[in-house]
């Protein structure tokens, strides 16, 4: 009777009901299985379960090492997978709210983490193993989506971390561009190709698809499952059901205008007398040396905040600041969802609906764009267009109901940010996290002491 408070059963109760939550937490009581483990871990003690030591006896300076090593990439891992994991902010895409070279802690249980899709992989690699160029995970077990019960919900204006969704499918010579903005790249030039040389010009779709076999063909293309795809940083600017609209580089949200925060940034062209604006002035307005373009000896194309760009426009030797705003009606044909039907450009979008979970909505060869990707790509179904007719697994459809909820993301720096306006919809299963701090924060345009921004370091992300 005295045995079971003893110091063993005691650690062996206190793990086991933390183990027995998380069992809980994560809804698989296949788990608790595990429960015999760890009674002969802490207390029968038949299976040496880290065979690679012994037991009773001292081990050698390099099992001790590897002992640690492995326990540090367990522990880690488990981590990453639950609670937080650190991101670094490669492009210039959020500024002035996140800069490049800031390091965020990224919160998992904001929204819930995710189980993993590939468990199988080399440890703190995203998709690529350095160096090798070669995948690091393995299709050998696959899981399908399921995300745990978090701390809350996605709120419109969060900044969020997810997966690239048209990450599914990649160039690998062309990592930094989607692979479907190639392909309809690659079709405009085929098409401008026969203008040129006076060739009958072919239906678009015959250039998408020659497209298609011209980059199988000639560069190495690989398809990504949804937690290997890389991860973005941006704001959610719209929730499910929301409708998303942009008129003259303004956004609204079901109809109000979604006012500007103090660090989201406009490209603005600034007109001098024909002298130039002292360095100075640019370093008290944080505007990077990078982000200096003159564009004659009296204009300055700059990236500016609204405050930012108040303040130059008292400048003394400063004539003009406006904002550079395509015209509405311009169709970029880079723009969601890259058919001359939606004359929209980024900075005139919409009106947009976002898809919501259980959600119906009608389907003609109209719209069928708006919601391709959603339907074949992050839905899984099967979508062919026949004439006027839409079949979905061979069915034909004139209606779709979304069995996931889809976000609109964009970044601060509206004209400087690959986003939502480029690729669409970003589905629930592709996000990640929510930042909450920088940890740490790096200028690559300072030197020694100075590239540590200290001012940034544990200051909160809004």
């Amino acid at each position: 009777m005295t045995d079971i408070f003893s110091k063993k059963y005691i650690r062996f109760w206190i793990v086991s009901i933390i183990y027995l939550l998380v069992v809980i937490w994560i809804g698989n009581y296949w788990l608790l299985f595990g429960l015999g483990i760890i009674f002969d871990l802490y207390v029968t003690q038949k299976v040496n379960w880290t065979f690679w030591k012994k037991r009773n006896g001292r081990n050698n300076v390099f099992i001790e090492w590897l002992d640690a090593l492995i326990f540090a990439v367990i522990a880690v891992t488990l981590i990453n997978i639950f609670l937080f994991q650190n991101y670094k902010i490669p492009t210039p895409s959020m500024e002035k709210s996140l800069l490049v070279g800031d390091h965020l802690f990224v919160s998992k249980l904001a929204y819930g983490p995710r189980m993993p899709n590939t468990p199988i992989a080399f440890p703190f690699m995203q998709n690529t193993v350095p160096g090798f160029n070669t995948k690091s995970w393995s299709n050998l077990v696959v899981w399908p989506y399921k995300r745990l019960a978090g701390t809350g919900k996605v709120r419109n204006n969060d900044p969020i971390v997810f997966n690239f969704p048209a990450g599914d499918t990649v160039v690998i010579e062309e990592q930094a561009t989607s692979y479907y903005e190639i392909v309809r790249r690659t079709a405009r030039e085929l098409a401008m190709n026969d203008t040129y040389t006076g060739n009958a010009p072919k239906p678009e779709k015959e250039y998408l698809q020659q497209a298609v076999r011209d980059i199988h063909s000639q560069r190495e293309v690989v398809y990504r499952p949804v937690d290997r795809r890389d991860n973005y940083v941006k704001r959610c600017i719209g929730l499910p059901g929301d409708t998303i609209q942009i008129r003259a580089g303004t956004v609204y949200v079901n109809g109000k205008e979604l006012p500007d925060n103090s660090t989201q940034q406009t490209i603005y062209v600034v007109e001098t007398n024909g002298t130039t604006i002292n360095p100075k002035a640019f370093e008290r307005l944080s505007v990077n040396k990078s982000d200096q373009r003159m564009i004659s000896g009296s204009a300055y194309l700059l990236p500016l905040t609204r405050p930012s760009a108040e303040a130059i426009a008292q400048f003394t030797n400063v004539t003009g600041v406006s904002p550079i705003l395509a015209n509405d009606g311009e169709w970029d044909p880079r723009i969601f969802p890259h058919d001359s039907l939606y004359k929209w450009n980024e900075d005139n979008f919409g009106p947009l609906w976002m898809p919501e979970q259980g959600a119906t909505v009608s389907l003609d060869t109209a719209n069928i764009c708006l919601y391709r990707q959603v339907i074949s790509t992050y839905e899984g179904n099967e979508l062919r267009i026949d004439g006027a007719t839409i079949y979905i697994n061979e069915q034909p459809a004139t209606s779709y109901t979304f069995r996931m909820n889809y976000y609109w993301m964009m970044g601060d720096n509206r004209h400087n940010s690959a986003d939502s306006r480029y690729w669409g919809f970003v589905p629930e299963d592709h996000i990640v996290g929510k930042p909450k701090f920088i940890w740490l924060s790096l200028d690559k345009e300072a030197e020694g002491l100075k590239r540590v921004r200290w001012n940034r370091i544990f200051s909160g992300v809004k």
